[in-house]
């Protein structure tokens, strides 16, 4: 049974820095494009970054809205996925889930609907 548990979240004030990790049990990590999106109240759940399969190169992708500040990071051998977060502002400020998704083609992993698995969320509220 696949799952994916998050921790880390917190209340920070604007331009602090915030680490999230999500544990995954139950999937081989190395062939999953996984990766984080966020639910702010009152909007549709959005993208924030994903690391692709190691199968389909790889690579990092990120919101425009978050480059530069934030930075995932993926550990096969740990089956954790971390995302660092700096420079927060209230923007910010949303519920963050891990995803995980298998055969994903590179024109949907920025669409929620494209992954498999999710965890719980874990809060991120970023004061002004």
């Amino acid at each position: 049974q696949v799952q994916l548990v998050e921790s880390g979240g917190g209340l920070v004030q604007a331009g602090g820095s915030l680490r999230l990790s999500c544990q995954a049990s139950g999937l081989t990590f190395s062939r999953f494009t996984v990766g984080w999106f966020r639910q702010a109240p009152g909007k549709e759940r959005e993208f924030v970054a994903v690391q692709r399969s190691t199968g389909s190169g790889g690579r990092i992708y990120y919101a425009d809205s978050v480059k530069g500040r934030f930075t995932i990071s993926k550990d096969n051998a740990k089956i954790t996925i971390d995302l660092q977060m700096n420079s927060l502002t209230p923007e910010d400020t949303a519920v963050y889930y891990c995803a995980a998704g298998s055969g994903l083609i590179l024109s949907s992993v920025r669409n929620p609907a494209a992954y498999n698995y999710w965890g719980q969320g874990t809060q991120v509220s970023v004061s002004s």
